[in-house]
């Protein structure tokens, strides 16, 4: 997978998008760090009075493409095309072609972040669908594939908060379908029962 997060030998996360500081879109990513540091994660989705969904949306999109980004840094020596063919070939079947996954994802922060001001384009939603399954599966990878590395690495609370907040976000806003869930529903369930 390191054609979607880079090149393995670099161990230092970096944020693939830099939302500029004073923009609206910089404001909603700080309103989204202040109501997650509430410790409620179903608040801290919700879509603030007055603000525009699909804005909501991005913002949220490519602060969850960054965060995936920084647990699988942690686990990239772990996730090998040896070690993990079956991924390999899901992301290249799932994106095309491996030089332009990357590219692909962060399309939707070209769509939000780089054009300020521009409108969404019609197939803005339909796009952030398919981002936000294909991040699913990262999370669903690492689970099933490398959750004993993460244990290892003591990273497991880390991972279960950015997975739950990544859950709750897209169930707030039917992002994902039921069925696309279904790898990992039983740890949906846990992990999100009790916050019903």
């Amino acid at each position: 997978m390191s054609f979607l997060f880079g090149s393995r030998s670099s161990k230092t996360f970096k944020p693939k998008k830099n939302i500029p500081e004073g923009s609206h879109q910089y404001e909603l990513l700080k309103h989204a760090e202040a109501t997650l540091g509430s410790g409620n994660l179903r608040m801290a989705v919700m879509l603030p009075d007055g603000e525009d969904l699909n804005e909501w949306v991005a913002v949220n999109t490519v602060d969850f493409f960054n965060q995936i980004n920084m647990l699988y840094g942690t686990i990239t020596d772990f996730c090998t095309e040896e070690s993990c063919p079956l991924m390999s070939h899901i992301f290249y079947w799932s994106f095309g072609h491996p030089a332009f996954c990357s590219a692909w994802i962060l399309k939707l922060s070209c769509f939000s972040v780089t054009f300020i001001g521009v409108p969404f384009r019609k197939n803005f939603m339909s796009v952030a669908k398919t981002i936000l399954k294909r991040l699913f599966r990262v999370y669903a990878h690492i689970y099933h594939q490398h959750f004993d590395s993460v244990i290892q690495l003591q990273e497991e609370a880390h991972l279960n908060t950015s997975f739950k907040h990544f859950i709750f976000f897209v169930q707030e806003f039917n992002l994902i379908d039921r069925k696309e869930l279904a790898p990992l529903q039983e740890l949906i369930e846990k992990l999100t029962s009790k916050d019903r």
